[in-house]
């Protein structure tokens, strides 16, 4: 298992392995052959950043049993897209639009493509995964379902900021049973394994690339759990994912 992350220092924008508190910097492309340089920092002395530089983000809806309420589950992976602008990094800010109403909060195990897929089998999507992080599919619900709701989402999941993601990916790890959480405030407000996904990872990345062909660093958030929570001005959340970390970003 290895844990990777992408940092800024005043010499620039680097990616490292993570061992502990130790960072380990590497040289090379992330999703191609990259050795170490032997440099190693402390993890206090760099500033994480969202732990890869993606092409495109997509989203899967209602892929929780616990999520779909009164709804039907679904025949296929429902998508949408998230706009690469709403990325925001570990410990930076979620930022409330000044008109939203209704934001809310959802911790999701988000997938990390490493290899191109088109018309892919499941064995071939599940070959092609790098690693795992945590990501937050920040929602205002008034512009998703309301009166003023989006066409397309493009504000509702869209707004800058709304796509928290890290600390770090980690790959070789069975993220097929992990430990998913939210917390606000330190409240725990969403609490799952990852088994009780209705369309596993091989599955979604699947099913994307038969219209849609997935590259190298392509980020997939696969689905929340269970209720959300509203957030407001000054609240702290955390989106904890087991064997990875805790994503973690206060709320203006």
């Amino acid at each position: 298992m290895t844990k990777f992350i992408r940092y800024r220092t005043a010499s620039g924008v680097s990616y490292g392995t993570l061992e502990g508190d130790t960072v380990h910097e590497i040289q090379g492309g992330l999703f191609d052959a990259h050795t170490p340089t032997g440099a190693t920092l402390k993890l206090s002395d760099v500033k994480l950043l969202y732990p890869c530089e993606a092409g495109k983000i997509l989203a899967v809806g209602l892929n929780y049993k616990s999520h779909l309420g009164s709804r039907p589950q679904p025949a296929h992976p429902e998508m949408f897209y998230k706009p690469i602008s709403a990325l925001q990094n570990p410990g930076d800010p979620i930022e409330l639009p000044r008109d939203a109403t209704d934001v809310h909060s959802e911790g999701e195990m988000v997938v990390v493509v490493g290899g191109y897929l088109r018309n892919a089998s499941v064995d071939e999507a599940a070959d092609a995964v790098f690693g795992v992080t945590c990501g937050n599919d920040v929602s205002d619900r008034s512009w998703q379902h309301g009166e003023k709701k989006d066409l397309q989402w493009w504000r509702a999941k869209g707004s800058d900021t709304f796509a928290p993601l890290g600390p770090a990916i980690v790959s070789g790890v069975d993220y097929g049973k992990l430990l998913l959480q939210t917390r606000i405030n330190g409240e725990t407000v969403q609490k799952q394994f990852t088994s009780d996904l209705i369309f596993d990872i091989p599955t979604v990345l699947s099913w994307i690339s038969g219209w849609v062909t997935l590259f190298p660093g392509d980020l997939v958030y696969t689905g929340t759990p269970g209720n959300t929570r509203k957030m407001s001005p000054g609240d702290l959340v955390e989106v904890e994912l087991e064997g990875v970390g805790v994503l973690s970003n206060p709320v203006n």
